[in-house]
């Protein structure tokens, strides 16, 4: 068995890498968030994998199919590696719709840590020295409970504030080359903090 031994860093898709257009499969349609691009340069430079992890509900919802999904992923992977002049190691989705609140909910969709893990066994990733990125709390927890620590993009996006110790970020930033210089200037993260043991995902 391989011991994890790679870095990541984490990326929420929309509203965090890439302008929010809801249900979009256009790739026409992709913009990148202020920054990101020299972010993303500065992360691969450092060395750490680079994979985007999001909820995609329209899939369940009925909005675009399984097909135009992985069209919108091939288009994203291209449009980073032809425009930034780097790599995105993965692409996960969840493509279930959001469970009733009190209902448990599936095993990927953020703030559950499935997608996290998936990458991580897939890849080799030790999640205890990886980071996740995202525009709300649900994208924090989703990284506290995998391990990581925990970055929140504070541009606006989240409107609930449900706080709790997993949805606390170690830093709010104001766009992604923020949150890159502040990763970059962190050597050892902190302990992230410790999931309960058994916590439905919503």
């Amino acid at each position: 068995m391989n011991t994890p031994s790679r870095t990541a860093v984490f990326l929420d898709k929309d509203g965090t890498l890439v302008e929010n257009v809801p249900y979009n499969v256009d790739p026409a349609l992709l913009r990148f968030t202020p920054r990101a691009p020299e972010a993303l340069r500065s992360w691969a430079a450092a060395g750490h994998l680079l994979v985007v992890v999001s909820n995609q509900p329209g899939m369940a919802l009925g909005y675009f199919d399984r097909r135009a999904w992985m069209a919108l992923r091939h288009a994203l992977m291209r449009k980073v590696e032809e425009e930034v002049g780097v790599q995105l190691t993965d692409v996960l989705a969840c493509p279930h719709a959001p469970s009733p609140r009190q209902a448990p909910g599936c095993l990927c969709r953020k703030p559950a840590p499935g997608l996290l893990r998936q990458a991580a066994a897939t890849h080799h990733i030790d999640l205890k020295r990886s980071w996740m990125v995202g525009d709300i709390l649900d994208d924090v927890e989703a990284g506290h409970r995998a391990g990581c620590q925990s970055i929140l993009l504070d541009v606006g996006h989240e409107t609930e504030w449900r706080l709790s110790p997993l949805r606390r970020p170690v830093h709010r930033a104001a766009d992604l080359m923020d949150a890159a210089s502040w990763i970059l200037g962190t050597r050892q993260p902190a302990e992230a903090p410790t999931p309960p043991s058994c916590v439905a995902a919503s």
